[in-house]
């Protein structure tokens, strides 16, 4: 039985399954009927498992894709694992914890210390077809049996990011039922798997199983993989764009084979074909171009644009193989004409342009579930949200998803930067001494072969904290360019030169911990806003009470114990000490878990803002930055823009906030007020103001000025002149932009301190800058409660239920940070996810904002919902949804504390 050690074509799969509602005839999913034991309860070997008529008494009965420990829990055998400290409990996970784990052997009392065996049956495909079987990924090793036979050993299956394709034609069982066995071993301290770092735990079983679908294909003597096309704009986003087609052919037969590869994509009436010869056994990488024919240099095609800069339009791509009149194999999948290229700035920085435009990098690192479960409603959720935040990449490090992610990027026009992970063996090149070598070029080969069809690819990263040495990269560089790569390669995401290609453009400087919002502006050295900061961010970011409320038990919600810290990361971010001590001396001692609550969500909201605010004041100096990170693989205190629950809280809205297609901002450094673009068209007929005043809302400085602005263009509008003397230390800035008619464009809203963060910058690390004198905004304690009026209405649209929210402060007292909220019912139980249009808002004494509240895919008519109403100085309460609006109870559920 013969292995073919490439990537499987899985752009004919899941992407004809999205883009046109069924699969094609000749792809077989094995997703269900598989069950699961420990070889430590199965003493008989492969040949006998493999067998029809083998009882599986006792065994887990499960679906594919899963994990081992996935399917333990999901059959109820251990508790809710995200729950307190419930991981911990799990046999084997007891000694350890973190990143650290996936550094150590797993102890030989751990029940996945040995081997476990995944089994299913199957029915032979109808007709006389060649047969393969694939599996997307194994983590780790793994010897496989079909029908009594080992078709693979564990000696050639190993790695979880390569994919395999057997060729099991002569050991189908004909008319009847087939078993597939396939006995799976955890990854050791000398594999390379998936490995989480500092950011999650490592469960016990290391991932281990079939963590990628399985399933069977149907074709002819010659198969076909990987079809994709290669673009490159000439004339940047003019016309011509020049095409180019390729597959892999692939003959199965012992015999030369000679047939016709035709290439349609039917949108643009365009189809090219070719005589193809083939030896016995043969796989040939196939290229059609524009020289050899001259329709492929094509006129007037619509471009594939990340969202923010135009339409991520798809074409589809039809190709198909005939030998003496009948097809051997087709394919369908789609593809976007687009090309995405990088250049070094004066100042040394690595530029991304997408059709020879530029865009300025806007995202954040992503998590998968630790247990590696997929979920299809909650993945197009995920990516609502970063659509939502106007973010415009996320970045895998490891972790490479399935084909359903880079499906929905590429149909949301999210770029995504992809690459190996760090802090564990596939970084520690002076330890490989084995196959490891063998086994990262052949996961690369299936990577790149798998990803190269997808627009959404923005970069390749072939390290992350670090370049890989002289030989590793030459040996990537020449996997990447054997698989025609179509797109940018980094050394790594780190500022570390490389051996063979030197300066990557990009760094890595931190921080990751707190620092106040004035940092981003300041630094020059480390992770301010110059460069390429490929992951950074302002350190934890804490869940709402509602939230809390689902993974820390009810007596530790308050205060902060150990449980709470087993939330936290690993190493130097293993608890929230250096948040909560910015935040005691910015915002003053916590008092209560409300207060907490108030002061984390504001301070977060005020740093997420001010880091994305200042890398795009910055564009092109800066030329990009990843919040680390977007997401949690399990409920977390720390680096999400919203939570393992799909809570958006502070730091979203900050994010979403200065993300804005068209902004006004303020500058920390030099006061200056901003108006930034995003957009790819000019703006004009804008009016640019700015209202500040002392604490007691006294007005010191107002101004209005006219503003015109080109694409994708930063434009100073005013300076912000200093506060009068003897003014109070805390100061409001209210900052609008209205259109010609007055319509509001962008509204932001600054408190600001006289006091300024003073920093020990020769102490930086990359965890943070020390801060040895903070902001002072404990005067804000004293602001008087306001009572809001509040109306709603519910409007039902087909994509879900539309909630519009009129919010007015009827006092004399600036109403804070003003958190809204969709409750299910009076007991404070939030519906999510929604997309809001604005929240944790602002209101200054007689202002009135009305608010949209979009809810996917849900429908609250008759649920009884209910608009709680919260904030920093706000007085709590809820009111009922509808035409007219009535007041209700205002008592919220006291595990729900209110910010």
């Amino acid at each position: 039985m013969r292995i073919i050690q490439l990537g499987i074509l899985l752009s004919i799969s899941m992407t004809v399954v999205r883009a046109f509602g069924q699969a094609p005839a000749s792809r077989i999913d094995l997703h269900t009927g598989w069950t699961l034991q420990s070889s430590s309860k199965v003493k008989d070997d492969g040949a006998t498992i493999s067998r029809v008529g083998y009882r599986t008494d006792g065994w887990y009965k499960i679906t594919v894709p899963a994990t081992v420990l996935a399917a333990q829990v999901a059959s109820g055998e251990f508790p809710d694992p995200y729950f307190g400290m419930n991981l911990r409990k799990i046999p084997g996970m007891a000694y350890a914890i973190g990143a650290l784990f996936a550094h150590k052997p797993i102890p030989p009392d751990s029940p996945y210390a040995c081997s476990w065996w995944y089994r299913t049956e199957f029915a032979s495909p109808a007709g006389n077809h060649k047969v393969a079987l694939h599996f997307d990924g194994i983590n780790n090793r793994a010897n496989i049996w079909l029908n009594g036979k080992k078709i693979a050993d564990a000696k050639d299956i190993a790695g979880a990011y390569r994919t395999y394709e057997f060729d099991i034609t002569p050991d189908i069982a004909p008319h009847q039922s087939n078993v597939l066995a396939v006995e799976v071993f955890s990854q050791t301290q000398n594999d390379l798997g998936i490995n989480w770092v500092d950011w999650n735990p490592t469960p016990p079983d290391k991932d281990m199983g079939l963590w990628q679908a399985v399933y069977l294909t149907t074709s002819g003597p010659v198969e076909i993989r990987y079809p994709t096309v290669e673009t490159h704009l000439p004339n940047g986003d003019k016309s011509p764009a020049e095409l180019s087609v390729l597959a892999e052919l692939k003959n199965l037969t012992d015999q030369p084979v000679t047939g016709t590869f035709l290439a349609e994509l039917p949108e643009l009436g365009l189809a090219v074909k070719k005589s193809i010869a083939l030896d016995g056994r043969e796989t040939k990488s196939i290229t059609l171009t524009p020289g050899e024919f001259p329709q492929l240099a094509v006129k007037n095609a619509q471009l594939w644009w990340p969202a923010q800069m135009g339409i991520p339009f798809l074409y589809r791509l039809h190709t198909s193989f005939t030998v003496s009149n009948t097809i051997s194999d087709s394919a369908t999948s789609r593809i976007g004409i687009r090309e995405v290229t990088s250049e070094m700035t004066p100042k040394g920085a690595r530029l991304y342009k997408v059709n020879g435009k530029p865009i300025l990098i806007r995202g954040g690192g992503w998590a998968p579930d630790m247990l590696l479960r997929q979920n299809s409603v909650r993945l197009r959720n995920e990516f609502q949200y970063v659509q939502d935040m106007n973010l415009n990449t996320i970045r895998l490090e490891g972790k490479l998803e399935d084909d359903e992610f880079f499906n929905l990027a590429d149909e949301k026009g999210i770029l995504v930067m992809a690459g190996w992970c760090c802090c564990d063996l596939w970084e520690e090149w002076e330890r490989w001494n084995g196959d490891q070598l063998a086994v990262a070029t052949e996961s690369l080969r299936s990577q790149s072969l798998r990803l190269r069809s997808h627009p959404s690819l923005l970069m390749w990263l072939n390290g992350s904290d670090g370049p890989p040495p002289a030989n590793v990269e030459a040996a990537y560089l020449q996997v990447l360019q054997e698989t025609q790569w179509p797109n940018p390669i980094e050394s790594s995401a780190s500022q570390t030169p490389a051996e063979l290609t030197g300066t990557s453009g990009v760094k890595m400087t931190g921080p990751y911990d707190y620092v106040p919002p004035s940092y981003w502006y300041i630094d020059q050295q480390h992770g301010g806003a110059y460069g390429f900061n490929t992951e950074t961010g302002p350190g934890p970011a804490i869940p709402t009470a509602g939230s809390l409320a689902k993974f820390i038990p009810a007596d530790h919600l308050w205060p902060i114990d150990d449980i709470w810290n087993f939330h936290a990361g690993s190493g130097n971010f293993k608890n929230l000490n250096k948040f909560n001590s910015a935040l005691t001396a910015t915002y003053g001692e916590v008092t209560s878990p409300q207060d907490f609550q108030r002061k984390s969500q504001a301070m977060t909201y005020d740093a997420e803002r001010a880091m994305f605010e200042a890398y795009s004041r910055n564009k092109y100096t800066s030329t990009g930055v990843i919040q680390w990170m977007l997401n949690n693989a399990w409920p977390s205190l720390i680096w999400h823009l919203y939570d393992y629950y799909l809570q958006p809280a502070g730091g979203y809205f900050g994010t979403k906030k200065a993300n804005e297609p068209v902004h006004i901002q303020y500058s920390y450094d030099d006061r200056s007020i901003v108006v930034v673009n995003s957009t790819y068209h000019p703006v004009a007929g804008l009016e640019a103001s700015a209202r500040l005043t002392d604490v007691n809302l006294k007005e010191e400085f107002a101004q209005r000025v006219p503003v015109t602005i080109g694409p994708d263009a930063v434009k100073t509008v005013f300076l912000l002149p200093d506060p009068p003397a003897g003014s109070t230390n805390v100061h409001f800035l209210q900052l609008r932009l209205t259109d010609e008619k007055g319509a509001l464009i962008s509204t932001n809203f600054y408190w600001l301190s006289t006091k300024k963060p003073e920093f020990d910058w020769p102490k930086t690390t990359y965890v943070s800058t020390p801060i040895t004198w903070y902001e002072d905004f404990t005067a804000l304690a004293s602001l008087p409660q306001v009572r809001l009026n509040v109306t709603s209405s519910l409007h039902s649209e087909t994509s879900g239920d539309v909630v519009h929210v009129h919010v007015k402060n009827p006092s004399k007292t600036l109403a804070l940070q003003v958190r809204l909220a969709i409750d299910s019912d009076n007991n404070g139980t939030e519906i999510l996810p929604v997309l809001w249009q604005d929240n944790y808002i602002s209101l200054m004494p007689g202002e009135e904002r009305t608010l949209k509240a979009k809810l996917p895919d849900r429908h609250l008519a008759g649920s009884g919902p209910v608009i709680s109403i919260s904030g920093w100085n706000i007085q709590s309460e809820t009111i009922a949804i509808g035409p007219t609006s009535q007041r209700k109870n205002s008592a919220i559920n006291q595990v729900r504390f209110s910010p």
